[in-house]
């Protein structure tokens, strides 16, 4: 039962809140979780200085609320967040129960070293052309182009060395939305060179499920997304 769960930590991806999580974190808690959504450095608001905010300060907000739980967590990550979530596990594994990764994969930094702007913001039009939005209502995709914040572009083009093999031991879930648990697996053997997939092929206690859905599968299938965390958060406070 969710008494013995282990605490959940939901970190969004690019352009987005704790507000993105607001769904699935509601019903978490509604089943007795502990839940804490962050929102990462510079994505406060759109006003917000993100010319100073490097990858590190992603990682060490994501290190700051795995640290603050009473007990090892379940770190949830998705999209982009991939990258700083697998770095923070390389900080603290010790601290993290279990990885759950949300569309995304356990990426190696830089995602994008040529990137050289200040700031990444959202394109919406680039979103529809290049993102899978199946089952994201109206109502969510406007609610994304107006709440939408700028990621800072030194968290794109920076580095961080990963040094702790204990990271690759932590129990992971990876949860295949906009593509297929295959597809992932399949891109990873094929093209080492893809960042955002490089740590996979080091994970040495991973789960795949398939969720076919939206790249924001917290929009548009939340109940059985929360349910998939919910339940590695109790296997995780019950030590399994």
């Amino acid at each position: 039962m969710a008494a013995t769960s282990a605490p959940i930590i939901l970190v969004p991806g690019f352009w987005l809140g704790a507000w993105a999580w607001d769904d699935v974190a509601e019903k978490l808690r509604a089943s007795g979780h502990d839940v804490t959504a962050i929102t990462l450095p510079g994505l406060e608001s759109k006003d917000a200085d993100r010319s100073a905010i490097g990858f590190d300060d992603h990682v060490d907000a994501i290190q700051r609320a795995v640290e603050a739980a009473g007990s090892p967590v379940v770190l949830v990550v998705h999209s982009a967040a991939g990258y700083t979530g697998y770095a923070a596990s390389d900080r603290v594994p010790e601290r993290i129960a279990a990885m759950v990764y949300v569309d995304t994969a356990p990426g190696v930094p830089p995602q994008d070293p040529n990137f050289d702007d200040v700031e990444k913001p959202m394109v919406w039009s680039e979103i529809e052309e290049e993102e899978n939005l199946d089952g994201v209502s109206d109502e969510q995709k406007e609610a994304f182009r107006q709440r939408g914040v700028p990621v800072p572009g030194r968290v794109l083009r920076e580095s961080a060395q990963l040094t702790n093999d204990a990271r690759n031991d932590i129990p992971s879930t990876l949860i295949a939305t906009a593509f297929t648990a295959e597809q992932y697996q399949t891109y990873a053997r094929e093209h080492p060179e893809w960042s955002f997939l490089a740590g996979i092929p080091e994970l040495r206690n991973a789960t795949w499920i398939d969720l076919p859905t939206s790249h924001w599968p917290m929009w548009s299938k939340p109940d059985e997304l929360a349910r998939i965390i919910g339940d590695v958060a109790n296997d995780a406070g019950n030590g399994r």
